[in-house]
């Protein structure tokens, strides 16, 4: 039996040991001798902790090496005030904690991260500085290289890591802006010629009704054009054919009415639903005199109908390219939620529409009894757009058909994303997922994606994403839990 558990520098410890023997079981320390195992073992204790309890904090001073020796971990961090779980696992032997102890300046260590126990769970604890200690006196030339590589891959991933996310920003804004700016380029334009319109019309309106129409003709002639409001809303495209024929009726009529200009005014008409018999109606409110008046105040208002449901439909394209990027980006919603895979690779293919190479076709098999799942929705928005944009650089040169396809059964739920370029060599294939393994060409990949894909889908969703490549068929399928694991 153990003593009553203490408060240490390193959380609550007991003053139970492992032996040296008992250390050896480890596979961290299955290597040391006799006497290097006797170390640990006089400064190490075990620890316990029950279910949900913080075996340390991130950010407090990294006082304590830990190694797992039952029950279950997971490590998370805080990302804008959230916690973002890392990892999770209950292999015996892992370790984490003050893992840079040996640092030749340990001033100022804190955690990366958290440590929280999912159920019970027991730890080897190891004081940092004995660590540190033995470690430079049993393994000084390993500690230089290990100190050195340590310090240069930090470096190096701080730069490449920059870049990335850099060329990752600016490619989405590129595409975005590209995106936002033909509609909001249809909504000037018509919104400058509906302000002539207006203008025209109203010039109309008072030639009609400085006193040659009486109340009632006039009267019904505002019915009409209430009426006419109705046709050009409602009006259904025609055929090319059919158009042409209605134009040139049209236009017949118009000249025989002896008003100018008509095929001018003919295509405004035939496009609002206007036809010569209802014309007549116009004629016989209005009279000879003043029908011309008439006809192009009605035409005013059918053409502004049409500019208004224009600027409307391009109002409505920029307001659902906005609805797409708070969708991609995740503004303003947890980190961790339930969420529709299908709502989130809508946002990512919107967002990338204007990457999408010339003579590529996207296709969309969608299962839509697909379940929702719990998931770190801007993340797996992360993985989309890598796996995307990799099949859109497969296909660049020859065009091809970008498949999305979705799926499930009762545990999981499957994003197949496939492209018909020319597959992935076998010999390259077991390293894809290796940080920075790419063969694009230089300048144009960090070799990143995959592996934080990878990462993303395995890690930290406990799900699995798989490969499988022949020429003009490769497939990145993208397992995920249904329920949370």
């Amino acid at each position: 039996m153990s003593e009553p558990a203490t408060e240490t520098g390193c959380g609550v410890r007991g003053d139970e040991r492992l032996t040296p023997g008992e250390l050896r079981t480890l596979f961290l320390f299955e290597s040391l001798d006799e006497a290097q195992l006797a170390r640990f073992a006089e400064h190490g204790r075990v620890e316990r902790y029950p279910a949900a309890a913080r075996v340390y904090e991130e950010g407090s001073p990294a006082t304590c090496f830990y190694v797992l020796l039952s029950g279950t971990i997971a490590l998370s961090r805080r990302v804008q005030g959230d916690e973002v779980e890392l990892n999770r696992t209950e292999q015996r032997g892992v370790y984490a904690g003050a893992t840079q102890a040996y640092l030749a300046e340990r001033e100022g260590q804190v955690y990366p991260h958290s440590m929280l126990a999912i159920s019970d769970v027991e730890m080897f604890s190891l004081p940092a500085d004995v660590l540190a200690t033995a470690l430079r006196e049993w393994f000084p030339m390993a500690t230089h290289l290990l100190e050195g590589m340590f310090l240069g891959l930090r470096a190096s991933q701080t730069i490449v890591g920059e870049r990335e996310r850099l060329l990752a920003l600016g490619s989405l804004s590129a595409g975005l802006t590209h995106e936002l700016n033909n509609p909001a380029a249809a909504a000037v334009r018509a919104t400058a010629v509906l302000r002539e319109r207006v203008a025209h019309m109203r010039h109309k309106l008072a030639m009609i009704a400085d006193g040659r129409l009486d109340g009632s003709r006039l009267h019904e002639l505002v019915e009409l054009q209430e009426e006419a409001v109705k046709r050009a809303a409602g009006a259904a495209p025609l055929s090319a054919m059919a158009t042409a024929d209605a134009e040139d009726e049209l236009s017949d009529w118009l000249d025989d009415h002896d008003i100018a200009g008509g095929w001018e005014l003919a295509s405004t008409l035939v496009a609002g639903g206007i036809d010569a018999e209802w014309l007549e109606r116009i004629s016989d409110a209005v009279g000879g005199e003043n029908l011309e008046a008439a006809v192009r105040w009605l035409t005013y208002t059918v053409e502004t109908e049409q500019l208004m449901c224009e600027i409307a439909e391009a109002v409505t394209r920029m307001s659902t390219l906005v609805a797409a990027a708070k969708q991609y980006s995740q503004l303003d919603r947890a980190p961790y939620q339930t969420v529709d895979v299908h709502d989130l690779l809508g946002a990512t293919l919107t967002m990338m529409q204007a990457k999408i190479p010339e003579g590529v076709r996207v296709v969309k098999e969608y299962d839509r009894t697909v379940p929702l799942i719990p998931a770190y929705a801007a993340e797996l928005n992360q993985v989309w757009t890598n796996l995307i944009d990799n099949a859109f650089s497969a296909m660049r040169e020859e065009g091809g058909t970008l498949t999305v396809r979705t799926g499930h059964d009762t545990e999981r739920v499957f994003v197949e994303i496939g492209d018909s370029g020319p597959g992935i060599p076998a010999e390259i294939r077991p390293r894809i997922f290796e940080p920075f393994f790419t063969t694009k060409p230089v300048g144009e990949g960090t070799g990143l994606g995959l592996d934080i894909s990878y990462r993303i889908i395995v890690n930290k969703h406990h799900g699995d994403i798989k490969v499988e490549s022949h020429p003009g068929d490769t497939r990145f399928r993208v397992l995920l839990p249904i329920t949370p694991a």
